[in-house]
């Protein structure tokens, strides 16, 4: 069984960690780590949603969406 999250079928969208949670809200850290980024330059590839939009929208100062 595939995970939701990350289930290529359908329209996706890499986002890659550009700059460190470090100094920012702790939250921000959290939303990341739900994302799937754990370090810099690492990019996942995950299923383009509402939910994940929105994820992504809090860390945008933080990450380069393709």
């Amino acid at each position: 069984m595939a995970n939701q999250r990350t289930d290529t079928k359908g329209a996706t969208v890499k986002v890659t960690l550009m700059r460190s949670p470090v100094g920012f809200a702790r939250n921000q850290g959290a939303v990341l780590r739900g994302l799937g980024l754990r370090r810099i330059r690492h990019t996942v590839e995950i299923k383009d949603t509402p939910s994940t939009r929105g994820m992504i929208h809090k860390v945008r100062h933080l990450v380069e969406v393709e």
